[in-house]
């Protein structure tokens, strides 16, 4: 469903900005629909499989700026990049000076930050230069307080002001600054949430993510082959599903967009006549609500297993064990409990050198009768809004996994109704969800 409204913020990634025919598509899109007024973009990713991204290349610049044959090398490269892109694209812009100040910034620069920011910098000025329109540094007005956390107060007056009254407007994602204008990035992907925080300060009517799939899909099709595609998911059904690695926006790239209600279109550059999914926070009552919405999962889980007579008698017990777990900087996932039993998951990796010290911790806290240790869990969620209203959902679940002749080891299902989860072993992890798939399509 293709989603008409007003103002719109776009953000590109670096698969949709690699080169310049690229770009061109990415121009045809944006000169497509007038409301496209504010453009977020990364740097370029790669052009094929085996090729380099520019922001690898700059952190590479970073960690060997000591070496002046590697700097020389690696820097050279990325100049190579940029002048070929305005090349092709046929743009009269030099980049001489621009590359002149990165350089010297890089080798004078104390952290990484500056460096892996001018990806998304350099390409922002090439693609205003190509479209014939203003560009805006994130530097100074995307805030990072002093604990290098995101500062909306700062930064949304900020973005308002600059960007009021302008026709179209070039943004580089990824990064801002503290507020004595030192360089500071998100997370490596973070041009998604210079995005939604654009979309904010402007209160769009809609953010387009444009990437290089055509929105999310139900299952991850490196393990289900040729899923659907989600047309619609909520904000709560996003956040179930990116926690378990289903997505295709940065996991922070929602909050700033959810607080003011403002929807999210997962777009394919290559394919824009696909309406994609649209991320809101309540259903739209011309896209139907499916019983399941999506399936995903992980790998790497361990169960810590604790048996002890009386247990849910004695006030107390459980905070004992969850003590033991904080104290040796472990979080758990998921906590399932009987009369005399209680059942804690984990990553393994968590635990993988201190197994016996956290068996020994937890028998002298709580006096236990065994506690055991199992390895090789996978956790699959099975995760739909309407799973609510709809009856046997979880039969139609455990009638899948069953029929696929594989043993459940965990279920847990939360208050809100809105996901099933599953603990299987690794060995059953593909097994499952296919199984799980197929029986809702």
């Amino acid at each position: 469903m293709e989603v008409n409204m007003g103002i719109k913020v776009v953000k590109f990634g670096g698969s949709s900005l690699a080169n310049a025919p690229q770009m061109k598509k990415v121009a045809d899109i944006v000169n497509a629909d007038s409301g496209r007024k504010y453009i977020v973009v990364s740097a370029p990713g790669k052009r094929f499989g085996d090729d380099i991204k520019v922001t690898d290349m700059l952190y590479r610049c970073f960690e060997v700026k000591d070496n002046k044959v590697e700097f020389d090398k690696t820097f050279s490269s990325i100049k190579e990049r940029y002048n070929d892109i305005l090349k092709e694209l046929g743009v009269d812009y030099d980049l001489t000076a621009e590359f002149k100040v990165v350089e010297e910034n890089i080798l004078n620069s104390k952290t990484p930050d500056y460096a892996a920011s001018r990806g998304e910098y350099l390409n922002a000025l090439v693609f205003s230069k190509y479209m014939n329109c203003d560009f805006l540094d994130a530097a100074g007005i995307i805030i990072f307080n002093e604990n290098g956390v995101f500062d909306s107060k700062a930064t949304y007056p900020r973005l308002k002001e600059k960007l009021s009254g302008k026709d179209k407007v070039v943004i580089p994602g990824f990064y801002g600054s503290f507020e004595d204008g030192t360089i500071k990035t998100f997370s490596r992907g973070g041009s998604d949430i210079t995005g939604s925080i654009v979309s904010r300060a402007v209160n769009a009517d809609l953010y387009e993510n444009w990437t290089d799939v055509s929105g999310m899909l139900m299952a991850d099709p490196r393990l289900v082959e040729n899923p659907v595609t989600i047309d619609l998911v909520t904000y709560k059904e996003l956040r179930e599903l990116s926690y378990m690695g289903a997505a295709v926006l940065h996991e922070d790239a929602v909050f700033p967009v959810r607080e003011a209600g403002i929807p999210i279109n997962i777009r394919n550059t290559n394919r824009p006549g696909d309406a994609g999914t649209i991320i809101t926070a309540e259903p739209m009552s011309d896209i139907p609500v499916k019983t399941i919405t999506g399936i995903a999962g992980k790998q790497g889980f361990s169960t810590i297993s604790i048996e002890n007579d009386m247990m849910n008698s004695e006030s107390g017990f459980g905070r004992k064990i969850l003590t033991v777990l904080e104290e040796n900087n472990i979080a758990f996932e998921h906590l399932t409990s009987g009369i005399d039993s209680i059942g804690i998951i984990v990553a393994t990796k968590d635990i993988k050198d201190i197994k016996n010290k956290l068996i020994d911790e937890i028998i002298k806290t709580v006096d236990a009768d065994t506690v055991a240790i199992e390895d090789n869990l996978s956790l699959i969620a099975v995760v739909g809004l309407g799973m609510i209203k709809e009856k046997g959902t979880a039969a139609k679940v455990f009638d899948a996994i069953s029929s696929a002749d594989v043993n459940v080891k965990m279920i847990d299902q939360g208050s809100s109704e809105l996901n099933i989860i599953i603990g299987v072993d690794d060995n059953d992890y593909i097994t499952t969800l296919n199984a799980i798939y197929d029986k809702f399509n």
